[in-house]
Formats: C-alpha cells, sequence, structure tokens
C-alpha cells in the first residue's frame, strides 16, 4: 500500500513538474543560459502578492472561501520567485569563477606548449554552449 501511494506521490509530481507555469519558468531560470535572469525574475513575486491580496480581501468580503486555497498558491508561487532569484546569482557567480578558472588554465597551457593564439580562438569552453557550436 506504501509503495502505492509512493508511486502516485511521484508519478503526480512529476506532471505537476512539467505542467504548471512557475515550475517552467524556474526550471529555464535554472539552466547554465537562464542564470541572468534569475534576480529580474523575483519582480514576479510583486503580481503574487498582489494577487494574493486581492484574494484574501475577497474572502474578508464574504466571497467564496475556496479563495484562501488560491491566496495559499499564489503566496507559494511568489516565495519560489523570491527565492531563486539570490540562488541563481550565487550560481552564476559560481559558474563564471570555474569558467574563468578553465579559460586562465587553458591559455596557461597554450602558452607552456606554445601553441598560436589562433588556435587558442577555436577553443570551445563551457560557457559557449549550443549558442558556440551555432555559430559555426
Amino acid at each position: 500500500m506504501f509503495g502505492l501511494v509512493l508511486v502516485t506521490v511521484a508519478r503526480a509530481r512529476g506532471i505537476l513538474r512539467r505542467l504548471m507555469p512557475t515550475n517552467l519558468v524556474l526550471d529555464a531560470i535554472h539552466t547554465r543560459r537562464g542564470l541572468k535572469w534569475g534576480v529580474p525574475a523575483m519582480l514576479l513575486a510583486v503580481p503574487y502578492g498582489l494577487a494574493a491580496v486581492y484574494c484574501v480581501g475577497l474572502v474578508e468580503r464574504g466571497a467564496a472561501g475556496w479563495l484562501n486555497l488560491l491566496a495559499i498558491l499564489f503566496v507559494w508561487n511568489g516565495l519560489k520567485f523570491l527565492v531563486a532569484g539570490p540562488m541563481t546569482a550565487i550560481r552564476l557567480i559560481r559558474v563564471r569563477a570555474s569558467e574563468a578558472r578553465a579559460r586562465r588554465s587553458a591559455a596557461a597551457g597554450m602558452l607552456e606548449t606554445d601553441v598560436s593564439a589562433e588556435r587558442f580562438e577555436e577553443l570551445e569552453f563551457t560557457s559557449a554552449g549550443a549558442a558556440g557550436r551555432a555559430g559555426r
């Protein structure tokens, strides 16, 4: 019985992870290409907060009680974006530092082996990714 519940919850989470708009945006932000959009994405928390306040105000004036669930959903999504901003900024700093170290070590290795500058510019680093291959 426990295994059935576990499998059902895991599948439901997988389906919701792929279909919910905020999760799609957060997944895109957490890619290497999207890390730079993490801090601006924090601004998406503002409309979610306003929507939550609006729903709570409607409930206080006598609207349907299920709007409280919608308010909780808005707050949760807003918090996800608030947390994603600083986390992606930290990851971006780490990735850029790692790429800079890789560039420096590649340049130092080429200077030791006396490789020409033309060959050095042909190298592809991890930050270029698919964009670097598309330009060729």
